[in-house]
């Protein structure tokens, strides 16, 4: 398919099947329009000649109206990733914690050592021919329990040296206990930290509590400060939420960038709760607040203060290949979460649901039916997405977020798809922007 849209004043037109993005004027973005009934353009017929004879061009190479896959590729049973629930418990009370502030619903624990030991056989024992293996401490808050941290990433690395693959290991943290040996232990053994920080303070402290109601800012800004000059050039993500008190969050990204942190990411939120939850009558807002980013990254980028925005960093040349793309995240088959108890979900915001516990790093074994489930389930199946023209981007979504809101990991959620579209097409800017200045 082939989708024609205007963004800060230049046309484009993107074809999903090769992936190609072609700036044009406003004529040839009509004649496109015209073509897939998107309304008349007044042309003349020698000029409507010869962008038409560009059009066909473009077609003979491929780069316009080209074909798509229609067929999801065959989904390896080898099992690539875990995640670790390391801790079900926080230092933090934060408001719209998908994870009830650490504790899923559950009573607030620790993993120990001996079942994050049984995670790692199990993800080495299931991994098949993969030699590169990845490891994500969550929580909770995964530094409170840090020692297990530690043992779990040593054992790691000597067991998967013996069978000749090697782990990468990530972790996430709101930064509050970021410092000393933790830090130095994290700076020299994990790939990425993610770095949870909402960006201002007042707009940090607002729903971000310690456990004592307070706001929370002060107790990690800088230690998360430290950590990030000691990364060098190892990745770090500085990772935001922005919610519906917070609709101008453009401002947390950017107090973000001026606060020395060059990869950054800002989330919507994920909640029910009536005050912080996004609404489609938000959209609108959010959307414009996504140009606003737009002006102001590029506007850095050619002052040579530029950042990076984890949403306008797209590849549409050289990222995941267009099987990934279709098949999606790997939750729930080739990606697993595994819980303090060693019960075993898809991912991270399934866990606790007991109708997504699909077995037990004790007994070995996966629910067949719930992994088969998880398998079968790709763009394709995901049938809003057959006429948009992000699909081979998002991938349909995240398959969680779709059950929440929609009871279906295959519907996905419209809130969500609407800003994917906002944020693809200002990437899409970007890329053209940064390729005028080669």
């Amino acid at each position: 398919m082939v989708h024609v849209f205007q963004n800060h004043g230049q046309y484009y037109i993107f074809d999903t099947g090769s992936a190609s993005l072609h700036a044009c004027d406003e004529t040839a973005a009509r004649l496109l329009a015209e073509r897939l009934g998107q309304g008349a353009a007044d042309v003349s017929a020698a000029e409507r000649a010869e962008y038409e004879a560009d059009f066909a061009e473009l077609e003979r190479e491929g780069l316009l109206f080209a074909p798509e896959p229609s067929v999801c590729p065959a989904k390896s049973d080898e099992v690539k990733a875990l995640c670790l629930h390391i801790c079900h418990d926080c230092n933090l009370r934060c408001k719209y914690c998908f994870a009830d502030e650490g504790a899923y619903h559950a009573p607030r624990q620790f993993m120990t050592f001996e079942t994050a030991k049984r995670a790692i056989d199990f993800l080495i024992e299931h991994s098949g021919s993969r030699r590169v293996l990845e490891t994500d401490f969550f929580g909770g808050e995964p530094l409170m329990n840090f020692d297990v941290v530690k043992q779990t990433v040593l054992y790691g690395k000597a067991e998967a040296a013996k069978r000749g693959k090697k782990f990468l290991f990530t972790l996430t943290t709101n930064g509050v206990l970021l410092k000393g040996e933790i830090a130095d232990f994290l700076n020299e053994e994990f790939e990425n930290v993610v770095l949870s920080l909402d960006g201002r303070p007042e707009v940090h402290d607002a729903v971000r509590k310690t456990v004592n109601g307070k706001g929370s800012f002060s107790a990690c800004y800088e230690n998360i400060k430290n950590f990030v000059k000691m990364r060098g050039g190892k990745k770090y993500y500085v990772r935001g939420t922005f919610t519906a008190k917070n609709l101008g969050f453009s401002k947390d990204v950017l107090f973000l960038a001026d606060s020395g942190f060059a990869s950054i990411s800002m989330e919507p939120v994920v909640t029910d709760i009536p005050e912080l939850a996004i609404t489609e009558a938000m959209l609108p807002r959010i959307c414009e607040e996504y140009d606003v980013l737009c002006d102001a990254y590029l506007r850095r980028r050619r002052e040579g203060r530029g950042f990076g925005f984890f949403h306008f960093d797209i590849d549409l040349e050289g990222g995941p290949c267009l099987s990934k793309r279709v098949s999606a995240c790997g939750a729930g088959n080739e990606y697993l979460s595994v819980l303090p108890n060693g019960d075993i979900y898809p991912c991270h915001q399934f866990a606790g649901d007991t109708n997504f516990r699909m077995g037990s790093v004790y007994g070995g074994t996966v629910d067949p039916a719930l992994r088969g489930k998880f398998k079968t389930s790709c763009l394709f199946t995901r049938r809003a997405c057959d006429g948009c023209f992000a699909k081979f981007i998002c991938s349909g979504g995240c398959s969680a977020n779709n059950y929440h809101f929609n009871g279906d990991i295959d519907v996905p959620y419209a809130v969500t798809c609407a800003m994917m579209k906002k944020r693809i097409e200002c990437a899409m800017h970007i890329l053209a922007e940064k390729k005028k200045e080669k």
